[in-house]
Parts: structure tokens; sequence; C-alpha cells
């Protein structure tokens, strides 16, 4: 049943209008985790020291379908790190060591990986864990990337993968967003 005002308009119902309220915001919400940001919770150690196990984080969606060497992507790993079957390990967090045309070898004689050429700083990797254990000489395709996790002693990445379906690289039209920061846990809290 609708109310008259004083000058004679139709008021709506407040239930009605909370209502109304309540569905705009769930579409604002929607369009939001679509287009702006989206969270991911860290499910594993493989990213350790710079995300922790339960780790909230958020993607910026404004990126997908992007990647830069040195950033941290979340990205939809299905066919490539994961079967099709997995919905859980659908989608991954690593950091972009190499895209696109660059040549990515492990390791020189001091242990480093090399891109181009050029010895890669990795201050982000633990204390005392080697760059990798595996060694490899690649060129990344164009339009991919090669990724691997900070705690390289424990992380499925682009080296344990060469041999499979895609040779390690995953499309660069994968990628979800940059994790751009944690939101939680709050003492965790940070821009990445």
């Amino acid at each position: 049943m609708s109310r008259i005002s004083a000058n004679g308009r139709r008021r709506s119902h407040p239930v009605v209008a909370a209502a109304v309220f309540v569905v705009l915001l769930l579409i604002a919400a929607l369009l939001v985790r679509h287009y702006v940001v989206q969270p991911f919770r860290v499910p594993s150690a493989s990213m350790s020291p710079t995300l922790q196990v339960g780790d909230v984080l958020l993607a910026d969606r404004t990126t997908r379908g992007t990647a830069e060497r040195g950033e941290i992507v979340v990205f939809n790993g299905r066919g490539y790190f994961s079967s099709a079957s997995a919905d859980g390990d659908r989608y991954w967090v690593k950091r972009v060591i190499g895209v696109g045309g660059d040549r990515v070898t492990c390791c020189t004689t001091d242990g480093e990986i090399t891109v181009d050429g050029e010895p890669l700083e990795e201050p982000y990797l633990p204390e005392g864990t080697a760059p990798s254990e595996i060694e490899f000489d690649l060129q990344v395709p164009e339009g991919h990337m090669f990724v691997l996790g900070d705690n390289r002693a424990d992380s499925t990445d682009s080296r344990h993968l060469l041999g499979a379906p895609g040779g390690g690289m995953v499309p660069v039209d994968r990628v979800v967003g940059e994790a751009d920061r944690i939101v939680w846990p709050l003492t965790r809290r940070s821009a990445l």
C-alpha cells in the first residue's frame, strides 16, 4: 500500500525502499568484484614469507589479462596448473618471473636465475632458500608468463610443469588481477 504525502505524491513503503536499497547494494558489490577488486584466500605457503597461509588479498581486476615481471598475480590455472575437475585449485597466486620473449635460465655459477642474461634480484626469497633446485633454460612464448612461488622449496610452479602441456607457461589472458594488498588478518594488512 502506498502512502500519499502532503504534496499529493505517492511515497513508497519503507520495506520496499529498503529492499530496493539492498538489491542496489548487491548489484554494486557484484560489479566491484567483477570489474575492480576480488578477494582471494591464500591456501598454501608457496608465497611465504610475502604471503602467509590464510591471508586474504585483493586482486586488482583492472589489471586482468596483463602481467609484468616482478608482479604477484592471481591467475586461473585450470588446464595448466590444475585439472579441469579440481575447482578448489582453480586460482593460483605466484610471482611473474618472465613474460613473452624473455629468456629465463637457472642457474648461474652463483646460483642465480637470469632473465635475458641479467641476474634476477630476489630480496623476497626466504633466507637460505636457493632460487631453484631445478635447472632450466627456456624462452617464454609471446602472450605467456613464467611464474614462481617465493618459497621455492615449497611451491609448485612453472619449473615443475616444464614437460607438461603448455610447458609450465601460463597464458597472460588467464590473469585475474595483480595481487594488490593483504586485507586480512588485520595485523598483516598492507600493500604488496
